[in-house]
């Protein structure tokens, strides 16, 4: 199994401090923001991770994260020629999966919780798996409708929310997920929508949720970058 880490974009949320440097790049407390999600990925026993980059500021990661030797782990890198959406990022990464499960984590999201025995679980499963966290302010995330614990629909920044459940930017999936990314088309934000690749495996019946316990934010706008220090600096 293989990890994706998602550090593309433009960061335009957080300017000017993403005016000469990557958003992924600026620290959270005491460490660069993408060292969580890379080490959300080798808590679960996954060392063999591509990151995936704008090209603006590829170098940066590259003199940052090295080949991962640092962190007993194999780097590899991608470039995303312009910002094209979650799933069109995570396109990117199919010759590297090489026909292997992925387990995507987006450059911006910091947990407390570990993902290890859901990737243990998933190794024996078909499925794609989701991860959600209840948050106050779920117009801004991707929501699922729930029937139980069983995922109904998922819809992307609704104004009327039908639950309070945010989709987290931690998926599981099997490698069909870049047969399914080739048969979308752009959203209305001119984007490839990775909700539109979760409700695929929704409607096939191939979807499984599960519950964040510990504290999970983004770090992509003031805000919540600010947000994610302060959980980070209380937990240790």
């Amino acid at each position: 199994m293989k990890g994706v880490v998602l550090a593309g974009g433009t960061g335009s949320r957080l300017f000017p401090l993403t005016k000469v440097t990557n958003k992924h790049l600026l620290p959270v407390y005491n460490k660069p923001m993408i060292y969580y999600p890379i080490e959300t990925l080798l808590n679960a026993g996954i060392k063999d991770i591509l990151i995936v980059s704008g090209k603006e500021h590829a170098g940066g990661f590259l003199k940052l994260l090295g080949s991962g030797k640092e962190f007993n782990a194999k780097f590899t890198y991608e470039m995303q020629e312009e910002a094209g959406g979650i799933a069109q990022a995570l396109s990117l990464a199919e010759d590297f999966a090489d026909g292997e499960k992925v387990v995507v984590v987006l450059g911006d999201n910091v947990i407390e919780d570990s993902i290890k025995d859901s990737v243990e679980e998933f190794h024996k499963t078909d499925s794609a798996f989701i991860f959600l966290k209840e948050v106050p302010d779920a117009e801004r995330f991707g929501v699922v409708e729930l029937n139980g614990s069983k995922v109904v629909s998922i819809e992307e920044k609704p104004k009327k929310p039908k639950s309070d459940f945010a989709v987290t930017g931690i998926y599981m999936y099997p490698f069909e997920v870049f047969e399914i990314i080739k048969t979308l088309k752009p959203s209305d934000r001119g984007e490839l929508e990775i909700t539109d690749v979760n409700n695929y495996f929704v409607k096939k019946g191939k979807m499984k949720a599960n519950f964040l316990k510990g504290f999970w934010t983004d770090a992509g706008t003031f805000e919540s970058l600010f947000r994610a220090t302060e959980l980070v600096r209380k937990r240790q």
